[in-house]
C-alpha cells in the first residue's frame, strides 16, 4: 500500500452545490488545481545532497501548518480533504428527497441526511444503546454467550469484541474462500500498548482506564462501579494482548496459516460453543483458518477464570466503544478526547460534515463511488494510467531478466507471477448491490447497524463460493492504492489519480516520479518480504530456491539496517522489521518508475523547466507526494502500528541508494544523500 491517507487525472472536479449556496465551510464547487510539481513547495536554500526532503518539501511544510482537526497534514491528506468536500457536494445534492433519485442515490443521500441531523441524534442521547446494554446485562451464563456475541459481531464488526471472525481466501488454495477466526478483543490500537513498560506507555494505560470508566458512566454505571470495571477490563484485555502475535510476527503469513476443521477450533476453546455461535451468525463453515491458536487458548482460559459480571462489563464497554462516534455529543467527545487528543495529539474534533462524508464512504462506498466516478473519471483517464502501468510492468520484466542474484527457475516463476498480475484502475467493473439495505432518514445509529450487518453477511456468504476476483477492497474516491497478494492484483482507485498526485498537464518526468513510482511500489509488493511468499495464483507456497531466498534476505537485511538507524521522534527509531515491506516497495517502485520513464520518453526531446533538469524534475516529482507535517504524538503512535516509515525517510531513504539521483544533483561521496553501502533488491 502506498498508503498514508485515504487520489483524476487532468480534470477539474465539479460538484453540485447545496441549494442554500456555498457557506464559508461548505462544499467546494470545484477542486483547486495543484500542479504535480510545485516549485513554490521547494526550499531552494537547502542542499539536495544533504536533505533532499527539505529541498523538495521545505516550502510546502512552511506554508501548510497542520489543521486543528488533523494528526498530520500531507499532500495526500490535503487532496483527501478536497475530495471529501467534493463528495460533500454530491451528498448534499442527492440528500434532497426529490423525485428521480436512483435507489443508490436515495440510500447514500438519506444516510448522509440522518448523520447530519444532529438535533435528532442529540435528542435521543444514549437511548439507542439501551437495547444492546440491556441484552448484555441479561447474560446469565457463558452458554448464552455465543448467540449474544454473534449478534454483537454482526452489528459491531470492529474486532474489539473478544475475537474477530470473518471470511478470506484460503492461504493454501486462493480460489477458495473459507472462514477465518482471528485475534481481537482490544480497545487500544495494538497489543504493544498493553505490554510496553516505558513511562509513556504506563501513562497511556492509565488514561485509557480513565476513558473506559468515563464510557461506562455514560452507559449508566456510577463513578465507583465504572472505575472498578475499567480496571478489570484492562486486566482482561492485557491477557488477550499478551497472547497475540506482534505486528512484525503477523507480517509472516506462515505464522497465520493454521487450517483446521470446526472440531479443531472447538478443541482450542472447549468453553465456547462454536456451533451455537455459527448458527446465530448464519455462517456456513467447513474448513477454516485460525490465525493465532495461542490466542484462542487464552480466550478459553479467560472464559474459565473471569467472573461473568466482569465479562458483561467488558462487553458493555466494547459495544459502547464501537458505537460512540454515532451517538450524542457526550459519547463523541469522550471518544475523541482519548483516541484523538491523547493518542494522536489532535486538538479539535473534525466538523460533522467530514465525519458524515467519511462514514457514508465507509458504509456505502461503492454507491457513493458510482456518483464520484460519473462526475470525475473518464475512460481516457483510465487508459492513460493503464499505459503507464504497462510500462512499469515492462520495466520489471527487464529487472527480472537482468538480476545476477536470482537463478533461472525462480526467475521463471517470478516472471509468471508478473505476467498474471491484474491491473484494476479507477473503479470496479461490477458495482455492489445495496438494494437489500434499509436506510432511514431519522435513524442514524440504526443505519450504521444495518449497513454493518449487510457487509458482515455479504462477507460470510462468500464462504464455500467461487472467488470473485473482480472485487475491490477500497472505494473509488479513496486517495490510496494497494496490492493484494492473494488476488495478485494492483488496485488504483480514481481518487488517487488526480492532481497533484497525477498531473498530465505537466511533462512526464514528475508524473512518472509520482504516479509511476506509486505503480511500481504496488507492483513491488508482489515481491517484497511478505508478497514474495505467494505464487502467481495467490497461494501461500514456497516457489523460491533456497539459494535465491537467502540472496533475497541478504539484500533486505541491508534495508533493515539502513532504516533502523532513522529516528522517528525523540528516542523512537523506525521499527525496520515492521516497515520492511513498504521500504522495499518504495525503493523498488522508484527504480521501476525511472526505467519506465526512460522507456516512455525514448527519442523525445526532454527540456529543463523551473530551473530543473528533466532528471531533477523526476526526483522532485517523486518527493513532493510525501510533503507533510506531523504531530509528535502521532509519530509515536504510528511508529508502533504503521508499516510505513515516516515521510522524510520514504523520500531520503530510497534516493540515497540510487546512483541516478547522485548524478542528477552532482552529489559527492560522503554526503548524507549518498550511501556508501547502497541497498538494492529489485
Amino acid at each position: 500500500m502506498r498508503g498514508i491517507a485515504h487520489a483524476v487525472l487532468g480534470v477539474v472536479l465539479v460538484a453540485a452545490a447545496p441549494a442554500s449556496g456555498l457557506a464559508a465551510d461548505g462544499p467546494l464547487a470545484s477542486l483547486p488545481y495543484t500542479p504535480g510539481l510545485d516549485p513554490g513547495a521547494m526550499d531552494r536554500g537547502a542542499d539536495p545532497c544533504v536533505d533532499f526532503y527539505q529541498y523538495a518539501c521545505g516550502g510546502w511544510m512552511r506554508s501548510n501548518p497542520i489543521p486543528s482537526d488533523q494528526a498530520r497534514w500531507s499532500v495526500y491528506d490535503k487532496l483527501d480533504d478536497g475530495t471529501q468536500r467534493f463528495l460533500w457536494g454530491i451528498l448534499e445534492d442527492v440528500a434532497r428527497p426529490e423525485p428521480g433519485r436512483s435507489g443508490d442515490q436515495a440510500r447514500v443521500g438519506d444516510f448522509f441526511a440522518a448523520c447530519m441531523d444532529e438535533g435528532t441524534v442529540e435528542g435521543r442521547g444514549a437511548e439507542p444503546m439501551r437495547p444492546w446494554l440491556e441484552r448484555i446485562r441479561a447474560l446469565r451464563s457463558t452458554k448464552e454467550l455465543p448467540a449474544l456475541l454473534a449478534d454483537l459481531h454482526l452489528a459491531w464488526p470492529s474486532g474489539g469484541l473478544l475475537f474477530s471472525f470473518g471470511a478470506n481466501q484460503d492461504f493454501g488454495d486462493a480460489e477458495q474462500v473459507i472462514a477465518f477466526a482471528d485475534a481481537g478483543g482490544l480497545g487500544l490500537p495494538d497489543r504493544d500498548y498493553y505490554t510496553a513498560r516505558d513511562a509513556r506507555s504506563k501513562q497511556l494505560r492509565t488514561a485509557y482506564a480513565a476513558h473506559v470508566a468515563r464510557m461506562l458512566q455514560l452507559g449508566g454505571d456510577d463513578a465507583a462501579v465504572a472505575r472498578a470495571g475499567a480496571d478489570r477490563i484492562l486486566r482482561l484485555e492485557t491477557a488477550l494482548a499478551k497472547a497475540q502475535l506482534t505486528r512484525v510476527e503477523r507480517r509472516d503469513p506462515r505464522k497465520l496459516h493454521h487450517a483446521m476443521d470446526l472440531a479443531g477450533l472447538q478443541a482450542l476453546t472447549p468453553r465456547f460453543d462454536w456451533a451455537a455461535y455459527l448458527a446465530a451468525l448464519g455462517a456456513p463453515v467447513g474448513r477454516l483458518n485460525v490465525s493465532e491458536p495461542a490466542f484462542y487458548r487464552e480466550v478459553d482460559r479467560q472464559l474459565r477464570t473471569v467472573p461473568l459480571a466482569d465479562l458483561r462489563t467488558y462487553l458493555r464497554w466494547q459495544t459502547l466503544h464501537a458505537a460512540a462516534r454515532y451517538l450524542s455529543a457526550p459519547f463523541v467527545e469522550a471518544d475523541f478526547a482519548f483516541y484523538g487528543k491523547t493518542l494522536h495529539g489532535v486538538p479539535a474534533l473534525r466538523p460533522r460534515w467530514k465525519r458524515c462524508v467519511t462514514l457514508v464512504d465507509a458504509q456505502l462506498g461503492e454507491a457513493l463511488g458510482k456518483e464520484f466516478v460519473a462526475r470525475a473519471f473518464s475512460p481516457e483517464l483510465k487508459e492513460r494510467t493503464l499505459r503507464m502501468t504497462r510500462l512499469v510492468q515492462r520495466a520489471m520484466e527487464g529487472e527480472l531478466a537482468s538480476l545476477d542474484w536470482m537463478g533461472p527457475e525462480t526467475k521463471r516463476r517470478a516472471a509468471e507471477k508478473l505476467r498474471t498480475m491484474v491491473n484494476k484502475i479507477g473503479y470496479p467493473e461490477r458495482w455492489r448491490d445495496y438494494s437489500s439495505v434499509e436506510v432511514r432518514r431519522d435513524d442514524h445509529l440504526g443505519n450504521v447497524v444495518r449497513t454493518n450487518r449487510f457487509e458482515v453477511r455479504r462477507q460470510l456468504a462468500k464462504i464455500g463460493k467461487p472467488l470473485d476476483r473482480g472485487e475491490w477492497q477500497m472505494t473509488p474516491p479513496t486517495v490510496n492504492a494497494y496490492y493484494n497478494a492473494q488476488m495478485n492484483d494492483m488496485n488504483f482507485p480514481a481518487g488517487i489519480l488526480q492532481p497533484p498526485l497525477y498531473d498530465p498537464r505537466l511533462d512526464d518526468a514528475p508524473a512518472y516520479g509520482n504516479t509511476g513510482a506509486t505503480i511500481g511500489h504496488e507492483l513491488t509488493h508482489g515481491f517484497d518480504d511478505e508478497g514474495r511468499q505467494y505464487d502467481a495464483k495467490g497461494n501461500l507456497t514456497d516457489w523460491w530456491t533456497p539459494a535465491d531466498a537467502k540472496a533475497f534476505e541478504e539484500r533486505t537485511r541491508c534495508i533493515v539496517e539502513q532504516y533502523g538507524r532513522y529516528v522517528v521522534v525523540d528516542d523512537v527509531h523506525v521499527n525496520a522489521r515492521l516497515t520492511l515491506g513498504e521500504d522495499v516497495a518504495d525503493l523498488g517502485g522508484l527504480v521501476l518508475a525511472w526505467s519506465a520513464w526512460r522507456e516512455g520518453t525514448k527519442g523525445a526531446a526532454l527540456a529543463p523547466a523551473d530551473g530543473l533538469s528533466p532528471e531533477q524534475r523526476f526526483f522532485v516529482g517523486y518527493a513532493q507526494w510525501a510533503c507533510a507535517n506531523e504531530r509528535p504524538e502521532n509519530l509515536r503512535a504510528m511508529a508502533l502500528t504503521d508499516p510505513h516509515s515516516p515521510f522524510r525517510y520514504r523520500v531520503n531513504g530510497p534516493l540515497a541508494n540510487l546512483p541516478e539521483f547522485e548524478r542528477a544533483f552532482a552529489c559527492k561521496a560522503g554526503q548524507p544523500m549518498v550511501r556508501a553501502q547502497r541497498c538494492r533488491v529489485w
